[in-house]
């Protein structure tokens, strides 16, 4: 069985929940921690409670947690300031890390995380961290379909993220905490362009704004990026929190792929396909991916996942 400690609950942690109370012969969380003044783990303890899991014991000191418990697993989601410091922390003790993103706000943090995974990893100790959209059966199934060779060789990407502002808590409201708009909302939608494509970056540029933001501090409400990628593959992704709060869904995930045989398009949580194999658009039945935890947890075990430590800390530096 596997112990499983928690610091912090500001993302998607949640995505952790669902595998350990389905096997409670292999997971157990005996502690976590806030990580920070002012974080709440009220939710995060119901959260457990209600898949009957027993309660955990509460450390104001996450390094006190992870010395006492010495977990297997650590669950990295509090300021995401701190995601880097605390990864390092599971890390230097042998700890397996699945962090929430970013994995770092600053490239000083990322060159310490990078320095510390590569002596840990000699030692077989992972990381990877929450791209929980890989995971959405929509994107999955384009990513299937693009492997296979449905639109050929892909020539262009373009990507969106649009969510709801509403009123952030005070960890938006700062850089310092925060980190920005484009590594916490884009990130998912730069993680699309680089998965899909399997191309580095070799030019990147970006402009952001704060207008308009719902009064929340100096969050960045709208993002755009341009990306020229390996062998002249040209992409771009725009973010924006000005979904209006009436809108069905929170967010508004979209990418259009354009290749040399065809175009793939993922919108509205549907797969749109238009190649030289039929006329007109197709919508592609829907693949069950792997749930994210249990991808993770697998790949301790030796089992290929989804996301690796690579490409978690590779597209942290883009």
């Amino acid at each position: 069985m596997k112990k499983v400690c928690f610091v912090g609950a500001c993302g998607h942690s949640g995505s952790a929940m669902a595998p350990i109370a389905n096997h409670p012969e292999l997971f157990s969380v005996p502690a976590v921690s806030p990580g920070a003044p002012g974080v709440v783990l009220t939710g995060l303890v119901k959260r457990l409670s209600d898949k009957g899991l027993p309660s955990p014991k509460v450390y104001d000191d996450y390094r006190e947690m992870l010395d006492k418990e010495q977990p297997d697993i650590l669950v990295v989601d509090a300021y995401f300031c701190d995601h880097a410091e605390m990864s390092i922390e599971g890390l230097k003790r042998g700890i397996h890390v699945y962090c929430e993103k970013p994995a770092a706000t600053t490239l000083e943090d990322l060159d310490r995380l990078e320095a510390v995974y590569q002596e840990a990893k000699e030692k077989g100790v992972h990381f990877a961290y929450m791209l929980t959209t890989r995971y959405d059966p929509w994107f999955y199934t384009a990513y299937q379909a693009v492997q296979q060779g449905a639109i050929g060789e892909i020539r262009m990407l373009n990507g969106q993220k649009s969510y709801k502002a509403g009123k952030r808590g005070p960890l938006f409201h700062k850089r310092e905490t925060y980190g920005g708009t484009i590594p916490w909302v884009g990130i998912h939608a730069l993680d699309w362009v680089l998965w899909f494509s399997g191309k580095r970056v070799k030019t990147v540029s970006a402009v952001q704004s704060s207008m308009a933001n719902n009064h929340n501090g100096t969050m960045e409400a709208t993002a755009i990026c341009l990306f020229q990628l390996e062998d002249e593959v040209v992409a771009h992704i725009n973010i924006d929190y000005l979904r209006p709060q009436t809108a069905e869904t929170h967010g508004d995930d979209r990418i259009r792929i354009a290749g040399t045989k065809g175009v793939i398009e993922v919108r509205g949580g549907k797969v749109y396909l238009i190649n030289g194999e039929a006329e007109g658009q197709r919508e592609l039945p829907l693949l069950q991916p792997p749930q994210i935890f249990e991808d993770f947890a697998g790949s301790l075990e030796g089992k290929t996942s989804l996301i690796t430590a690579e490409q978690s800390l590779y597209f942290t530096r883009v």
